[in-house]
Formats: C-alpha cells, sequence, structure tokens
C-alpha cells in the first residue's frame, strides 16, 4: 500500500509539472490563436475587437494567471472547450479515443501475428533458411519509413486494384490499410527483439537444469523459455502501446482517419491550446499508469523479480 501511495504521489507530481512546463511552453509557439479564429471564420474585424476576444479568452493575462485558472478549472474537470469548434475537449477526446483504440488494437494484432511466429521460428532454427529470411524481413521493414509504406499500400489495393477504401472511417475496411502499415512497422522490431530474447534466455541455468532433469522440450518452451523471454518484450510493448494510443500522427494524417493523431495535428496548426493543453495531459496519464501497470506485472510472470518496500531497488 505504501508503494502504491508513493507511486500515486510521484504520478500527480510528474503530471503537475509537466502541465505547467508544456502551458509556458505553448506561449512561445510563434503565431496568435485569435487570429487563426478569425481566420477560420473569414470575418473582417478590428484590433479592437481582437483585443476584446482576447481579454475574454483571458490570454491577456500573465502566464501564471492563466495557468492558476487551469488548474483550477481541472480540478472540477473542466478542461476548457476548443478555441476552433467551442466544444468541451473533455467531449472531444472522448468522441476520438475510440478511433484510435480500435487502430491501436487492429495494429497489434497485426504486429502480433507477423512478429510472434517469425521471432520465434528465427530462434528456434537459427542460422537456417528460417533464420536468414526473418532478419531479412526484420531489416527491410526498419528501414522503410511507415508513411512511404502506407502511400504503397495506398496505391496498391486502394488505386489500382480499388479493393480497399484509401481514407476516413466508416468500416472495419478503413482499418486494414493503417493497421497493416503500422503492424509491419513494429514487426520489423518485434522480430529481432522475440529473437534475442529466446535466444539470450535458452542459456540460462534454468533452462539447463530443466533439461538435466528430463522435462519436455515443449514445457521447457512454453513455460521457462517464453515466461523469461516475456521481461523485455513487455517492456518494449508498453512503449508500443503508449505510442499507439498517443496517436500515430503521420498514419492518421496519411489516410485522413479520425482519430487522437489527426485532431492534434489540426489543433497545433490552429494553435487551439485547450486541445493541445488536454491532450499532454491524457497522454501523460496512459503512459504513466500503463508503464505501473507493466512493472507490477513483472513479479506475476516472474516471481524472483519482486519490490522490497523496506529497501531500494529490486530484491529476488
Amino acid at each position: 500500500m505504501r508503494i502504491f501511495v508513493q507511486k500515486i504521489t510521484g504520478l500527480l507530481l510528474f503530471l503537475l509539472i509537466l502541465s505547467f512546463v508544456s502551458f509556458c511552453l505553448l506561449q512561445l509557439v510563434p503565431g496568435d490563436p485569435i487570429r487563426s479564429m478569425l481566420r477560420v471564420d473569414d470575418v473582417a474585424v478590428t484590433d479592437d475587437q481582437i483585443q476584446q476576444m482576447r481579454e475574454q479568452l483571458g490570454l491577456d493575462q500573465s502566464v501564471f494567471v492563466q495557468y492558476g485558472y487551469w488548474l483550477q478549472n481541472l480540478f472540477s474537470l473542466d478542461l476548457g472547450n476548443s478555441y476552433m469548434t467551442g466544444r468541451p475537449v473533455f467531449i472531444e477526446f472522448i468522441e476520438k479515443i475510440p478511433y484510435t483504440l480500435m487502430l491501436t488494437g487492429t495494429s497489434l494484432l497485426v504486429m502480433i501475428m507477423i512478429s510472434l511466429p517469425l521471432g520465434i521460428l528465427s530462434a528456434l532454427y537459427r542460422g537456417r533458411l528460417t533464420d536468414h529470411l526473418s532478419r531479412i524481413f526484420a531489416l527491410i521493414g526498419s528501414s522503410i519509413p511507415s508513411f512511404w509504406l502506407g502511400l504503397l499500400l495506398i496505391d496498391l489495393f486502394a488505386v489500382k486494384l480499388r479493393i480497399l477504401p484509401s481514407m476516413g472511417e466508416g468500416s472495419w475496411q478503413h482499418l486494414i490499410l493503417p493497421s497493416i502499415t503500422l503492424g509491419i512497422a513494429m514487426s520489423a522490431v518485434y522480430v529481432r527483439l522475440i529473437r534475442a530474447s529466446i535466444l539470450e534466455s535458452s542459456h540460462q541455468e534454468f533452462i539447463r537444469s530443466a533439461r538435466a532433469r528430463g522435462v519436455g522440450k515443449q514445457r521447457i518452451f512454453t513455460f521457462h523459455l517464453m515466461r523469461h523471454s516475456l521481461i523485455p518484450l513487455l517492456t518494449v510493448f508498453s512503449e508500443s502501446i503508449g505510442s499507439l494510443l498517443g496517436g500515430t500522427v503521420v498514419i492518421e494524417v496519411l489516410f485522413a482517419y479520425p482519430g487522437l493523431g489527426k485532431w492534434i495535428v489540426d489543433a497545433i496548426t490552429a494553435r487551439d491550446y485547450p486541445i493541445i493543453q488536454g491532450y499532454m495531459l491524457f497522454m501523460s496519464i496512459f503512459i504513466v499508469l500503463l508503464n505501473m501497470i507493466v512493472e507490477w506485472s513483472y513479479r506475476y510472470i516472474n516471481p524472483a523479480i519482486a519490490i522490497d518496500p523496506r529497501k531500494k531497488g529490486v530484491t529476488s
């Protein structure tokens, strides 16, 4: 319980510092949100009207005063309204997050379907043809930029074959091309990681001991080798989830997919400060909580890893 309280306290302190730093940095970004709003509305206004609107939004106050008001509203779960749409930031986030969650899930599914069998086969048949082909795939996959791969898929399946939509959302078919693009890009990393983790674990003392006791190869692989290999995989996997939940900006813009990535790009272009600040807060909470869950899951995957509240570090 003590460790849990310390983690939550650290999370709150981190979010406070991050929100203040990001709030200050936003004030240094070139551009004026008021003029961006008026350019969208396409109306002729005077300098007095611009100043009046600035006062209505509180942008004429110092950064400390603005942050104080934002923090005060945050305690009542009010993240403000978008400058461009006038709608609450929280409502827009709730509308965008399902699209990103669907894209995240399907991309991870594609990645697992490709990288898990290739990584395992590459480790089991080290030095053979399967291993060489898997490593070539990993090399090519990590060398190809994701946006270029996306353009190739659009050209093939949407333009030439005309069997899949290239942009937007509306059905499960709209998820295929962006999911494959992201899945292949991530698979290149995971094939090498899975191969290296299995090969490293196979030389551990407890694996040799299990073989000496006559434990079957399948049981050793499933309950000992793979379990020990999950630790580094989980660490990288959590980073991948955080990156996908944060919004894969390039892919969502390329496929005009209405997720968090495209949402934040549009907000940055329009200097929509409430959306940018709210997005950074949401993503920070997601990533920190995700890392905490992964950290606590280590002790269940490998019982030898345990956090001792009376000592610093990891004890076994």
